[in-house]
């Protein structure tokens, strides 16, 4: 397999205004192999006529940087199109955007939105800006080349008036997020926006007084999980399988008795199955030297769907703190890796289903496809490998 560049560690969430069922705050992502690019607008207000301005907005700047238009031009044609405020004097929807290159040059691009956070070794930078007009609205840009490790966050204002008369007179303030966000010794994207949004949710006592939003983008060094499941369709094959499989960087996974009793035999080591249940509804782990973790098959990987499907519709967050298989498994795929490779044996267990069901109907490769798409809307490169 070839070498693996680094990384763009990507991450949004968000928090909506108390009482409010959609956030005003909508943010776009494309991601490809040679540019990055992510929109944030923060529609006026809140409710169902901010996110429409928010999805207009976000919608209109991505799409239209990817096709290639001028970057003047793409402003010109949305602060010319949006409305303005009669009351507010101001836009009916504000933005931020990062456009990322191959070569990690990064161009940042605002309107009305909180200053973008630039954390370099844990330091808060101040990167020069220039400014562009655009029909009488103010538009700053921002370009520089981004280093291993660095950080950007961006966020609607819902994040610096956090605590406003609740917890704080005047809120969280721009230089208490940057200060906050460049203490985080963090790795995962991820974990850093849920922590930040975690912090304002307490500020806003469990009640926002505005959607808040965040977005984070990290350089990593791509950090690589391998996980093998399910034997070959032929025997023969199991030596050059677990050759293979164990010659590859980056954390091992073997989920499945069949699987783990493979690796154990060619490898010449024994299986030491965990005796206590740390969660009586979750399948117990087993040990094997050279092995980060040995699971069960088929209940322990549609266990982890359910739950990566359940944090990407925003109705469940990550506990990583537990110590049984699923949680074990979710923190390596969701927290510490930004690559996962699966490598499949299509061999049928009749304990699973007909065997005379064709392979391509497998329960287990079924489950592995759809985790393939969860951790994908989760910015993670997938890759399935077929061992027959």
């Amino acid at each position: 397999m070839d070498k693996v560049p680094h990384y763009i560690d990507l991450s949004t969430h968000s928090l909506n205004k108390y009482g409010e069922e959609l956030c005003g705050d909508k943010v776009e992502i494309i991601k490809g192999n040679k540019r990055t690019i992510v929109a944030l607008a923060d529609g006026l207000g809140s409710g169902v006529k901010a996110n429409i301005l928010a999805t207009l907005t976000s919608k209109m700047m991505i799409t239209m940087l990817e096709q290639g238009a001028d970057l003047k031009e793409t402003i010109d044609t949305i602060t010319n199109t949006l409305p303005i405020c009669q009351v507010r004097k101001i836009g009916y929807s504000t933005f931020s955007i990062l456009d990322i290159d191959d070569e990690l040059n990064l161009r940042i691009i605002e309107y009305d939105n909180p200053p973008a956070f630039i954390v370099r070794r844990g330091n808060l930078l101040n990167v020069p800006k220039t400014q562009l007009t655009s029909f009488d609205k103010k538009v700053w840009i921002t370009e520089f080349k981004l280093e291993l490790g660095d950080t950007i966050t961006l966020c609607s204002d819902g994040v610096i008036h956090a605590g406003v008369g609740v917890m704080l007179n005047h809120g969280w303030e721009w230089q208490h997020v940057g200060d906050f966000i460049a203490e985080q010794e963090i790795a995962s994207a991820d974990k850093l926006t849920r922590r930040l949004l975690e912090t304002c949710n307490k500020l806003y006592d469990g009640k926002p007084g505005d959607d808040a939003t965040v977005v984070t983008l990290r350089v990593r060094d791509p950090q690589i999980t391998q996980i093998l499941t399910g034997p070959p369709d032929l025997k023969e094959k199991d030596s050059i399988t677990v050759r293979n499989f164990m010659h590859q960087s980056g954390a091992k996974v073997v989920c499945g008795g069949t699987a783990a009793n493979i690796i154990a035999r060619e490898l010449g080591r024994e299986i030491e199955t965990e005796i206590e249940y740390i969660d009586p509804f979750v399948p117990p782990t087993a040990h094997i030297k050279g092995i980060d973790l040995v699971t069960e098959g088929v209940l322990t990987l549609k266990m982890t769907l359910n739950k990566l499907i359940s944090i990407n519709n925003c109705c469940d967050e990550p506990v990583f703190h537990k110590k049984d298989g699923v949680s074990r498994l979710l923190k390596l795929l969701i927290e510490d890796s930004t690559h996962v490779h699966f490598w499949v044996g299509r061999a049928i267990n009749p304990a699973h289903q007909n065997p005379d069901f064709p392979r391509d109907l497998s329960i287990k490769i079924n489950i592995i496809r759809e985790i393939e798409k969860e951790l994908k809307k989760m910015g993670k490169f997938v890759h399935i490998f077929y061992t027959d």
